[in-house]
């Protein structure tokens, strides 16, 4: 459903002649700086959807020319605020000047930038002329360009606007759906709002006002189920140690002895606990160089019937190293890490790169990457699907592997991101995918927030930052699945494509209009 052509008024109001361009130098980077505000710690979810309503206003009677410069400037702050956290990593821990870490960060923000600068000219020149384009057209594209985002140049699957729903009413579409889905629908209900406003019509805005009742109470109504069951009837009792290692001190050698025995000092409380389970790279060596710290530990476990889940660095031959997290005692299985972060740890171009400044020498950068087909781990006889810190932001290759697991686990060493938003916006990703999955998560870092999440996205129990701690607690097996579950996230995705092309292939057979706001 396109809206009706503006009346002379509403023409001249949206015309983008009369925005004057510092208005939207200022305008454009504050609609997308209200993104941050919806998400964790903040948590303001209306924000996200006033975010989308002044970018549709934006974009809404201007040039392709000009949307490339709007996209562009509200992506500036999209990211300028939601991943100003990768300044704390390059300027505290990557020994880079202030003036230094400012100039990398902004521009890391402003080449993401770029996705919206180009969902803007596709949107205006493609999207925006289609029947539907303004209302529908918009939502879709968008899902489309998150989905892009997730895989291209390795990926920033971050600030998606569906986690900012996790506890409203349409987080009951995210076990069938997913984020994309509750993306889409954040879209949808911005368009829905921007669209009443601006046609101002009452059989228009009680359409708007129907496709946002469907959206909302529908998402109530499925909110309840229950998509999977608990397998056993006792729960696995869980314990993780939060070690709060100062990131200056995790690598550096004359802290290894003092970092082993502070592990070894508190493990013997944790024996007796099905799992026990240490961040990533609790110990700082090699696996190889560990057995003689581990194995004691990993045979005591095994005659108390615990397994202990721990992350550590492995080499299994002089050539490769991985990021890995092993399952010992009572447990069974290594898992090496797939979704390596740039720079932290693998150097993209690193024959340039390596040795320009201390941020591309970070301490363990020089990992590889794991194979793709890699079986869970074991835990007694329950299967554990792990995840080591960014991967768990990676919708699909959660999905992929937890439809094989009883419980998903995941470890992360949040230090690089010091006292910044982005270890809340980390654990808020991590709740959205034990409710996509339907499946108890176990979450445990160095520093916080270590958590153990239900299968409803629910923090059973977690963690202070900044604080060393033993967190204790009881996770559910569960059986059955959700339909993220089974399919994954894409089915949202392709039903986004084949819904764009068909309103491309209504507007060649049905639809020639003029677009009436373009110039």
């Amino acid at each position: 459903m396109s809206a009706p052509a503006p009346d002379a008024t509403q023409q001249q109001r949206l015309n983008p002649q009369r925005l004057h361009p510092l208005l939207v130098a200022v305008l454009a980077p504050l609609a997308g700086a209200l993104v941050t505000l919806s998400l964790a710690p903040f948590t303001l979810w209306p924000a996200g959807i006033a975010s989308l309503v002044l970018l549709s206003y934006l974009l809404c009677a201007c040039t392709p020319g000009d949307a490339l410069w709007r996209g562009w400037l509200y992506g500036l702050g999209f990211f300028g605020s939601g991943a100003s956290w990768v300044w704390v990593s390059i300027h505290d821990y990557g020994f880079a000047s202030v003036p230094l870490a400012t100039l990398l960060t902004a521009l890391f923000c402003a080449g993401l930038a770029l996705f919206h600068s180009l969902f803007g000219w596709v949107y205006v020149r493609w999207v925006r002329p289609l029947p539907g384009g303004m209302l529908l057209g918009f939502a879709l594209l968008w899902v489309l360009f998150e989905w892009l985002r997730s895989w291209l140049l390795t990926g920033f699957p971050w600030l998606y606007l569906g986690y900012a729903h996790l506890d409203t009413w349409i987080a009951g579409w995210a076990p069938v759906f997913g984020v994309f889905g509750l993306s889409l629908m954040t879209a949808l209900s911005a368009t829905c709002l921007f669209l009443s406003w601006r046609s101002r019509q009452c059989v228009a805005i009680t359409t708007y006002a129907g496709l946002l009742l469907l959206m909302w109470l529908g998402g109530a109504v499925l909110k309840p189920i229950e998509w999977v069951a608990p397998a056993t009837e006792e729960p696995l009792s869980v314990a993780m140690y939060q070690p709060n290692i100062p990131q200056a001190q995790k690598w550096d050698r004359a802290y290894f002895d003092d970092i082993v025995a502070q592990y070894q000092s508190v493990v013997p409380s944790l024996y007796g606990y099905d799992i026990i389970l240490w961040p990533e790279a609790a110990i700082p060596t090699l696996f190889q160089n560990a057995r003689g710290i581990l194995d004691p530990i990993a045979s005591r476990a095994r005659q108390v019937d615990s397994t202990l889940i721990t992350g550590i660095p492995m080499r299994p031959t002089p050539e490769t190293i991985y990021n890995s997290i092993i399952a010992l005692g009572q447990g069974e299985g290594v898992y090496h890490k797939q979704r390596l972060v740039p720079f932290g740890e693998y150097v993209p171009l690193e024959s340039v790169l390596r040795g320009l400044i201390d941020f591309f020498d970070l301490p363990m950068s020089s990992f590889s990457a794991g194979s793709a087909t890699q079986p869970p781990l074991r835990a007694g006889s329950f299967r554990i699907a792990p995840y080591i810190c960014y991967e768990i932001v990676y919708p699909g290759l959660v999905a992929a592997h937890a439809r094989e697991a009883d419980l998903l686990v995941t470890i992360s060493n949040d230090s690089w991101f010091g006292a910044s938003i982005g270890p809340l916006q980390h654990l808020q990703m991590a709740r959205m995918r034990a409710l996509e999955n339907g499946r108890y998560l176990i979450r445990g870092t160095n520093n916080g927030v270590s958590a153990i999440i239900d299968h409803r996205g629910q923090v059973l129990t977690s963690s202070e930052q900044f604080v060393e701690t033993t967190l204790t607690g009881e996770a559910e097996v569960m059986l059955g699945r959700t339909p993220v579950g089974s399919f994954g996230t894409l089915p949202i995705v392709f039903a986004s494509a084949i819904a764009l092309v068909l309103m491309f292939i209504m507007q060649a057979t049905f639809w020639r209009p003029r677009d009436p706001h373009a110039d």
